[in-house]
Parts: C-alpha cells; structure tokens; sequence
C-alpha cells in the first residue's frame, strides 16, 4: 500500500506527524505499507512551516511544489497543477490530506482526477459559514472523498446527512491531540519567557487572523484596544500572524498588556498556551488543544466547526465584538469554568486507529 501524504500549512504539519509515526510503527511490524510525503508550499515562512518539521521529527518532504502564496484561485490553482505533476511521476494508491486548507482541496481533486483514492483526516466538521474559505474546502474534498476519518460523532452525521455510505466513515478521534500528547514533555518555555517575567497564570494568549477580525485596520485596532484594557494587569502575548502584521503595517501603537512576539514554534507556544490564565482566539484547532489542557478558550467567531470544544470542553464563543468577549470574559472571572471535559476518542491514538483501519480495509468491496 503506497500512500501519498500532503502537507500544505501549520495546522497540517501537526497533523501528519502522528501519522508517519503510525505508519512507520507499522512498518516495523512488517506491514505492507509505505508513503511518499509531499509538501505544497503553501506556507513558506519558516516560523509557519520548517520549524514544524524539525521538532515534531516529520521526514523532509520527498517534493516541495513551493506553490507561496496568491488568492484563493491562483493558489489553488497553481497547487493542482504541481500535485499533478508530482502524482504523474510517482504513483501511489491513495492521496492522504488532512484538514481544510487549500491544499487539501486541490490535491484531492487532482487525486481523483486521476482516478486516485482520496483519504481525508479531520472530515465532517462544518461550521455554516460560506464566508469562511475552509468552509468550501471541507464540503469540496468531502464530496469526492474515499475514506473518512472523523474526530466526532457530531461529524460523522454531519457525512450521513450528506449522503456518505456509513460502512466509509471512521470515527477515529483526533490527531492534533495525538501530537499534543507526543510531545507534552518536549514542550520548552520560549526565549522571551524570563524577559517578560512570564509565570504559570500571569498571561494570556492572544492570536488573530481571520478577515472578520483583521482585514479593517481601525476595526483591528480597537478591538485591540479593548482587549488590552479588559484583561487587568494580565500580560497578552500576541504571536502576530503574519496576515494581521501587514494589516498593522508601520502603526505605532502603544499598549499597557499587550506584547508582540513572533509567530512560535509549536514546542514553545504549546509551553505557552498549557501555562496560560486563558486563551483569546479566532483559530480552530486551538480550542481543542486548550480543552484537553483545561485552559479556559474565548473564540472570536459567530459560528465554530468544533462544538464539541465548546460542549464538553472549555471553549466559549464570543462573537465578534469587543463588548460580547468583555461580557464573557467577566463571567468567567466570576464563576470560573462552567465545565471541563475531554471529547471521546482525543486519548492520543487516531493516527494508529487510521492506519490500522487502512490497513484491514478490503479495497475490492469499497463502494461509495
């Protein structure tokens, strides 16, 4: 069984990790499987993407497309036209991507295209929001997907209510806590940790990136503006995306908690979101790493694709508005969590779930 992995930005990065590891674990036991790991560009910078590689001891890539960036049309565009290139000169049996970024829908397009299997990792979630670009990625790929492997039960009816014949659908759990758990005891404090006089619970994270947040510079501004006077005398390390770096451009802006930094390698922001008072976010995959830690989440979006998080976990949705996260933020300064719970299956063994399922799957009875 030869399978081609794809890995396009961070969130994928993280994702694939426990995969390989999975795979190659299988390998040792003298199981039929290989892969040929293959990495679109999409993220080039090296906080965004090299960094990953190196401390979550992902293989280096067989193939860089280095496809960079450009609009959601001309990347995906140029991605297809490189993993086909790349699928033209190494066969495999089937395509693996994971996620919902632009990469994993190009690739599995181009996959099947050429008649090629498509597994897809994470699949089902759904958040509603067609404004959202990860939206049209993940109903695109689940569409002419294969094998389905879910993180919830929430997203495995989400594929029935489309129509996916059950017998294809694998609720698995989740990868990302896979690799959460693989290096909890890795994860190191940041170099700026003495400067700032940072401690266990003395700070907050902060990151932002989506448009609704970012793209209106006086908007972004003020949002920030009010964040920095809610939180108190608590510190907010801002790791600033590159995106919401560009929207600030040259400003001279000057707050009394909040404080810059880089955008950080995994090991050291996983030391800092498990060390964090809380957490204020408009990502995804973070408030299912901070609801496995316990760490209180605030979500910047009007809808999420992970309500798990917010069911039996520590995320809170807030919306968009500066004076509804001020409202939420109190509460919890008043009562503390209202809840704290673990999601079924996030126990660190999705990727060897996946593997092994692939593995007993008899391809000559697949039906879609």
């Amino acid at each position: 069984m030869k399978i081609t992995i794809v890995a396009g930005a961070r969130p994928n990065f993280i994702k694939i990790a426990p995969i390989i590891k999975a795979i190659e674990k299988r390998q040792l036991e003298g199981k039929n499987i290989s892969f040929r790991l293959v990495h679109t560009g999409q993220h080039y910078d090296k906080n965004l993407s090299d960094t990953f590689f190196e401390e979550l001891n992902i293989p280096h890539p067989d193939a860089n497309l280095e496809v960079k960036s450009g609009s959601q049309s001309v990347q995906t565009a140029a991605i297809m036209v490189a993993f086909e290139q790349e699928l033209l000169q190494n066969s495999c049996d089937m395509v693996l991507v994971v996620g919902d970024v632009n990469s994993t829908m190009a690739c599995a397009i181009v996959a099947k295209k050429l008649n090629i299997k498509v597994i897809h990792i994470e699949a089902g979630i759904r958040s509603g929001d067609m404004t959202m670009p990860e939206e049209i990625n993940r109903i695109v790929t689940d569409s002419i997907t294969d094998y389905f492997f879910t993180t919830s039960t929430w997203a495995s009816e989400n594929l029935l209510k489309y129509g996916t014949e059950k017998s294809n659908i694998h609720f698995v759990g989740n990868v990302m806590i896979d690799t959460l758990f693989q290096n909890l005891d890795r994860i190191s404090a940041p170099n700026f940790w003495k400067d700032f006089g940072l401690e266990n619970g003395n700070y907050i994270i902060l990151t932002l990136h989506r448009p609704s947040n970012v793209d209106e510079e006086k908007s972004l501004i003020d949002l920030l503006n009010g964040i920095d006077r809610m939180v108190g005398d608590k510190k907010i390390i801002f790791p600033i995306h590159p995106r919401t770096n560009a929207i600030l451009g040259e400003q001279n802006l000057d707050f009394k908690n909040i404080l810059f930094v880089e955008p950080q390698s995994y090991l050291n922001f996983m030391y800092l979101i498990k060390n964090s008072f809380a957490v204020i976010t408009d990502s995804g995959g973070i408030s299912e790493e901070t609801t496995v830690l316990g760490i209180p989440c605030f979500t910047m979006r009007t809808t999420t694709e992970r309500p798990e998080t917010i069911e039996i976990g520590t995320n809170t949705l807030v919306g968009i508005s500066i004076e509804n996260l001020t409202l939420e933020f109190t509460k919890f300064l008043k009562n503390g969590l209202s809840k704290k719970g673990i999601p079924d299956l996030w126990d660190g063994k999705a990727s060897e779930r996946i593997i092994d399922v692939l593995l007993n799957t008899d391809f000559t009875n697949y039906h879609r």
